[in-house]
């Protein structure tokens, strides 16, 4: 199937590993102009050469804190000069940490607020005029199953990811007639190393075996298994696309299954 991307201009955001790096690659496969964007340089720079390598397209690395405003501005401004516009936008970042209500600290409320919520809004603000100009637009954001079903112990995760859904929604209303679509995509379980991380950590906590640990999580889940990066960078590639034509405002997991609600 043609994704209809080949040329286009495509930013993506937490990309030097994990989702965002798998959903980077996807795009340059497709034949995309990619630019991709994190904090870390040196990291950011590496697997930019390694995409370029395996899929022969552009691939261009732009580091971005998307905690600071004009960080955000001047990633949007070097995209666009980059590649001659933005026409699809994948927003991403780290999850906040994890914790239960009364563990949790008005400064962590705030910076939850700006890493999840309002970076997304603010990359949707600079990259529109771009897509505007262009007539059209797809906007991808990368949330979590946590859109929903909440997830115990995370509450930041919970709160502001469901904003992400309003948000993407009432941007869907008013961007449709402009052929511009926003959709979110919400991984559930998902081989990364971020996942990993917290197999491991959950591990040590309950004193189980990592292996002990995963074989219960996957059991849990109808498919049997976590989902692999590939996987979930096919649906983001697929929304954020040519292809896609009239599926706007919609929330899609990505989880083999796992969330029970409708």
């Amino acid at each position: 199937m043609d994704m209809k991307v080949k040329g286009r201009s495509v930013v993506v955001l937490a990309a030097s590993k994990g989702l965002g790096k798998a959903t980077a690659e996807a795009y340059a496969q497709e034949g995309a102009s990619v630019v991709i964007a994190s904090r870390s340089r040196e990291e950011l720079e590496q697997t930019a050469e390694e995409i370029r390598q395996k899929t022969g397209s552009r691939v261009k690395a732009v580091p971005c804190d998307v905690n600071d405003l004009e960080s955000i501005r001047a990633l949007i401004s070097k995209a666009a000069e980059l590649h001659g516009g933005i026409d699809i936008l994948v927003t991403n970042a780290g999850g906040p940490p994890p914790g239960t209500f009364d563990s949790i600290s008005d400064e962590q409320w705030q910076q939850s607020f700006q890493q999840v919520l309002l970076s997304v809004t603010r990359l949707v603000r600079e990259a529109l005029p771009w897509m505007r100009k262009a007539e059209a637009g797809r906007i991808v954001m990368i949330a979590s199953s946590s859109v929903k079903q909440p997830i115990d112990g995370l509450i930041l995760s919970n709160t502001f990811r469901a904003g992400l859904s309003g948000l993407a929604k009432s941007l869907s209303q008013e961007l449709a007639a402009e052929n511009i679509l926003v959709n979110i995509v919400g991984p559930g379980r998902i081989g990364t190393d971020r996942l990993k991380q917290m197999d491991t950590a959950r591990a040590e906590r309950t004193g189980t075996s990592v292996e002990e640990l995963q074989n219960q999580a996957q059991a849990e889940i109808p498919a049997g298994r976590y989902g692999t990066p590939d996987e979930f960078a096919q649906a983001v590639v697929f929304l954020g696309s040519g292809s896609n034509t009239y599926i706007t405002g919609q929330t899609l997991l990505i989880d083999g299954g796992l969330v029970k609600a409708l």
